[in-house]
């Protein structure tokens, strides 16, 4: 087994999850995104997606903000300059992993 296909085994395990590769790919794309537009674009539920958020904002890879659109409350979401290196760390180890997978 080359060491390309052994790398795999080193990606980061917190960005690996499904759910959270999903949500920092989302805000890879935009420059913030509000807590129902994560929702709404995941598919989880509330509490799922504070979860995954609260461990991506422990990391140092989001930034969350709680404040108001007028009267109501609207939470933000950026990702931090640390998350954005990591995810694109991520992403060039899975490019790498299927790149040099043999196809059958």
């Amino acid at each position: 087994m080359s060491s390309d296909l052994r790398s795999l085994a080193g990606v980061d395990r917190l960005i690996h999850e499904p759910s959270r590769s999903i949500i920092l790919a989302i805000l890879a794309a935009v420059e913030s995104a509000d807590f129902l537009y994560l929702q709404r674009e995941t598919g989880l539920t509330k509490g799922n997606l504070s979860v995954h958020l609260s461990k991506l904002e422990e990391a140092g890879y989001v930034n969350i903000e709680k404040t108001y659109r007028g009267k109501v409350p609207l939470t933000l979401c950026r990702l931090t300059a640390e998350g954005r290196k990591a995810f694109e760390a991520y992403r060039k180890q899975l490019k790498r992993f299927v790149e040099n997978t043999p196809e059958r």
